[in-house]
Order: structure tokens, then C-alpha cells, then sequence
């Protein structure tokens, strides 16, 4: 895997776009930031990449690899769920 400008620019836009995507996927209301989740979107793309090719899925294809979008953003989804579930839980109200 070569890093380059163009792979952290698009692994950037991916990350932004897999996080909009995992917010959608998740029930409910999220009291998170937006930058939170375009920074867990990030995130989620370059550790669903990882797992894509750990499990054997394409990622260096032509065209758009389905196969890895769908893992970065169940990765997404997972994040923004579980961060939200924390942050949900420490805010007390009086």
C-alpha cells in the first residue's frame, strides 16, 4: 500500500462521506458534533480497509469497491454508536 497525497486526500473524502453514511445508519438522535463524526468516518475508512483486506475483499479495483464501502461503513456505524452510547451516558441532567 502506497501512501501518497492523492490516497490521504481521497481516504480523507471517503472517511467524510463514510461517516455521514454511519450516522444515517444508526437509530436515533446522536448528540455529537459533526466534526466528530466526519473524524470517526476517517477513521472507519482506513480501518475498514484494513479488515476488507484482512477478510479477503477486493480493494485496489477499477471501479468502486461495494465490498469495502459496505465494511467502512458497518465500521462507521459501530463507532458512532458506541461513541454516542458513551457520550449519551456521561451528560447528566439536573
Amino acid at each position: 500500500m502506497e501512501l501518497t497525497v492523492w490516497g490521504i486526500i481521497t481516504a480523507i473524502v471517503v472517511g467524510l462521506i463514510v461517516g455521514a453514511l454511519g450516522r444515517l445508519v444508526v437509530p436515533g438522535r446522536q448528540n455529537m458534533p459533526i466534526w466528530l463524526h466526519m473524524l470517526i468516518g476517517i477513521g472507519a475508512a482506513l480501518l475498514g480497509t484494513v479488515l476488507a483486506r484482512a477478510i479477503g475483499i477486493a480493494t485496489e479495483t477499477s471501479g468502486v469497491d461495494w465490498g469495502e464501502l459496505l465494511v467502512q461503513v458497518v465500521v462507521a456505524a459501530i463507532a458512532v454508536a458506541l461513541v454516542a452510547g458513551v457520550g449519551g451516558r456521561r451528560r447528566v441532567t439536573r
